[in-house]
């Protein structure tokens, strides 16, 4: 429907698993050269893992289609099979046929590997889904490793799965199966919206399309926030991002339309998805504005030549931290301290209350209320270890230890 519209010869982001639009991450060259090597060393078995959609099949196929014609490729599919099915379904690929009993295959399969390495060809089964395989099939493919000669594999398997293969190979009963293991390689997600966009361009390239700047850099980075950078949940809402667009006029896609495809499809992203790996500490809040802030700086400096300066501190003696009125913290502070603080510490209105100079709380999260010392008498009768029971004073937003205006950064 939106190909007219978009200028493209095909639709880009279908998704079949279509040897044209493999796009080559590091992950994929990797894969892709363990299986060369392995095939063409006679290695014998590779496993190939990758998390669903990520493009093991379309790899595969990739693969096969470019493999000599002198090589033979049996290619299962579907893992549901009994041993019984399993073999028949392997004589009809290797073309082996009449054959009675297992031995039979067997006998006829060892003398078909057999003359095939003889002439220095290859044999290949390539298995998919190996993770829904049953332990009695995994078992056969195990007995398959066993033709060989003394230096060589007749028979190069590649078996690919979900990630929950590994689980199944790490099972007692099929260690077997695991050290018979020659390669084993894994095809990973995108790993950045990078990486998102240069896919996205390459399926568009090949779809003949006339521009690649379809999908903005807001779309792009919905994308691969929804996607956690699976191939086939890009694929998914960049065809659906298209249909919208084209029944909107939409000329390019804007996050606003991915935003819509991925509620649609149940695929927004999770919270904290996507976010950078390492937290960053972010600024506490300011609930003052700077005129606001410079009238209390003046005020704590000039009442009793204060201490300690917005931006500098000498400390010395009598350096209490206090305002002049009485309402010193009992900390100290150095030059670095200071600094520090302001940059990471909580600050929080307790009262505005016009007739008085304004309160908040400076004490730290992690200080114990015991490490306060106790204020001046002359500026309220309370004690650092107990809350007032005076319902009155408790409810006028007064600080409840009886603390005026410190000075402190706000």
């Amino acid at each position: 429907m939106y190909t007219d519209f978009y200028g493209l010869k095909e639709l880009p982001f279908a998704l079949t698993p279509d040897p044209r639009y493999l796009y080559f991450t590091p992950s994929h060259t990797e894969v892709m050269a363990n299986l060369h090597y392995g095939i063409e060393s006679g290695r014998g078995l590779i496993v190939v893992t990758g998390e669903v959609g990520t493009g093991k099949t379309t790899l595969l196929r990739w693969m096969m289609q470019r493999l000599d014609r002198t090589v033979m490729v049996a290619y299962i599919f579907n893992p549901r099979l009994s041993v019984v099915e399993f073999y028949q379904y392997l004589a009809t690929l290797f073309n082996i046929g009449a054959w009675e009993n297992k031995s039979d295959l067997l006998l006829e399969l060892g003398r078909v590997l057999e003359g095939r390495h003889n002439r220095g060809l290859r044999t290949v089964l390539v298995v998919d889904e190996g993770h829904g395989l049953s332990t009695e099939v995994l078992e056969e493919i195990r007995l398959l490793c066993n033709f060989e000669s003394d230096t060589a594999k007749h028979l190069q398997i590649v078996l690919t799965g979900q990630p929950e293969l590994r689980e199944v190979l790490n099972q007692p009963n099929l260690r077997q199966l695991k050290q018979r293991v020659a390669l084993r390689c894994e095809i990973t997600a995108l790993p950045n919206v990078e990486e998102t966009s240069q896919y996205i361009s390459s399926r568009l390239k090949v779809a003949g399309a006339p521009k690649t700047d379809i999908f903005s850099p807001g779309a792009v980075d919905y994308i691969f926030r929804c996607s956690a950078g699976i191939p086939r949940n890009i694929n998914n809402l960049c065809d659906n991002a298209l249909l919208n667009g084209f029944a909107s006029s939409a000329t390019v896609i804007s996050r606003a339309i991915i935003e819509a495809v991925a509620a649609t499809f149940d695929m927004l992203p999770r919270n904290g998805y996507a976010e950078p790996s390492t937290p960053v500490q972010e600024t506490a809040a300011r609930i003052f504005n700077s005129s606001a802030r410079a009238e209390l700086w003046a005020a704590g400096n000039g009442d009793s030549g204060m201490g300690v300066s917005p931006m500098t501190h000498q400390p010395g003696a009598g350096d209490s931290n206090g305002n002049g009125h009485g309402n010193g913290n009992g900390y100290r502070y150095g030059e670095n301290h200071v600094q520090d603080a302001r940059a990471t510490e909580n600050f929080s209105l307790v009262s505005p209350a016009p007739e008085r100079d304004f309160s908040f709380d400076y004490s730290r999260r992690t200080d114990p209320l015991s490490s306060l010392s106790a204020p001046s008498a002359s500026t309220s009768s309370y004690s650092f270890d107990r809350f007032s029971s005076d319902p009155l004073t408790r409810g006028s937003g007064t600080d409840p230890f009886g603390r005026g205006n410190n000075g402190q950064s706000l």
